[in-house]
């Protein structure tokens, strides 16, 4: 039997999110904060005119930008990393510095919005805020020739995307599963997203994700609305829904971080989750369980896009068909335990980790994937109008 490999000890990428930054959410209790707007009057732009020359061939460097805890260690021997620099002899100065998606997207909107470079080849971003700067324009399109495992391997559950149904612009990275989790120790199952958020046992004890997308699908789901087809009549009744959730004390606190130490110890007893947070958790508390509501669960991506103006997009496209092979996808997600976007992955991964095979968080089966949804893509408009109600509700 091979190996099992070390469980990472650093906090997971979806564990981060909101941990930093002004737009910080973790622990926060209603009424506590403020999210940004994102307003973009005449930042578009036409990639194929906002483009630097491309000195990959001369210059075997790539700038990447990901989230905290999203690649295995690149110190070790065996790590994906170093074999990247080996195969392709290309130097990556790997950072760290995605937190959030709207403190990331401040960092770099005023110079993308006015066609000036980031200093960056690549960065990963979730599915909304991905779309909403592929709709901008500040994204390069894919060489397609250059990223053929992408379009051989990506499995169909990640495929056709409203916002780039042909991949002509992002590869997911990493997926997880939003559903709900309960502690099984202090009460009993929550099957329903609609029981989250009314059952009187569970009352002044549940969190909320403070992600707007993650939450506001689910509610959609329970007014009898789709989350990728929703009009401005269904999310009305769906925030509306939200203000009653909170008015009636069902809610102790919107979570971005913590949620699943409360969960372990009894603060609270069920919340909304993400899958990849749940796996981790369940190695030091087996009664923590990942639910998949009544309603579906929320697929989600994060995604591998390269700005306008970076300088080593060839390279970028090497590291994305490098992520893109059955052996090394396994080997990532050995680590970090989220979804896997990559075909033939989960049979690489009999000889990583047997114990990962048939883990339905990381490989999730036809039945999982069927019940899945997306939240659809927003217009500047939309983006604007929403998160500016989502505020509203949320800080009371």
């Amino acid at each position: 039997m091979p190996e099992q490999p070390a469980r990472r000890s650093t906090l997971s990428r979806r564990g981060l999110l909101k941990g930093g930054g002004a737009a910080a959410f973790a622990g926060l209790s209603i009424g506590a904060l403020k999210l940004p707007f994102f307003g973009v009057d005449g930042a578009g732009q036409d990639p194929l005119k906002c483009r630097a020359t491309d000195v990959s061939a001369s210059d075997k460097r790539l700038i990447i930008s990901n989230w905290t805890g999203y690649l295995d260690p690149r110190k070790d021997d065996d790590s994906t990393f170093k074999r990247f620099r080996e195969e392709t002899g290309i130097e990556v100065e790997y950072n760290v510095d995605v937190n959030d998606n709207a403190e990331f997207y401040a960092k770099v909107k005023n110079q993308l919005g006015s066609c000036e470079p980031v200093d960056r080849d690549m960065f990963m971003l979730t599915d909304w805020m991905a779309a909403r700067m592929i709709g901008l324009g500040w994204i390069q399109p894919l060489d397609r020739k250059n990223v053929p495992n992408l379009h051989k391997n990506l499995t169909k559950a990640h495929k056709g995307r409203d916002w780039d149904p042909d991949e002509q612009y992002h590869a997911p990275w990493q997926s997880g599963l939003t559903g709900i989790a309960y502690n099984a120790d202090e009460v009993g199952e929550v099957r329903t997203f609609e029981e989250l958020i009314t059952r009187s046992d569970l009352k002044g004890k549940i969190t909320l994700l403070s992600e707007m997308p993650d939450t506001m699908a689910f509610y959609l789901k329970v007014v009898g609305a789709e989350p990728e087809t929703f009009t401005a009549d269904d999310w009305a009744n769906a925030i509306d829904l939200l203000r009653k959730t909170i008015s009636d004390g069902q809610l102790l606190q919107f979570a971005g971080n913590n949620y699943l130490q409360q969960l372990s110890n009894g603060q609270i007893l069920a919340c909304e989750a993400w899958s990849g947070d749940v796996i981790q958790a369940q190695y030091d508390n087996p009664a923590l369980k990942f639910v998949v509501p009544e309603e579906g669960v929320h697929l989600w991506s994060d995604n591998m896009i390269i700005p306008n103006k970076a300088t080593h997009q060839t390279n970028a496209e090497k590291w994305i068909d490098f992520y893109y092979r059955p052996d090394v996808a396994a080997k990532l997600a050995s680590w970090v335990n989220y979804i896997c976007p990559v075909d033939g992955a989960r049979e690489e991964m009999a000889k990583i980790d047997p114990s990962l095979v048939d883990n339905p968080l990381i490989f999730p089966d036809d039945e999982m994937l069927d019940a899945t949804f997306a939240f659809r893509s927003l217009d500047d408009r939309e983006q604007q109008q929403f998160e500016g109600e989502w505020s509203d509700v949320i800080t009371g």
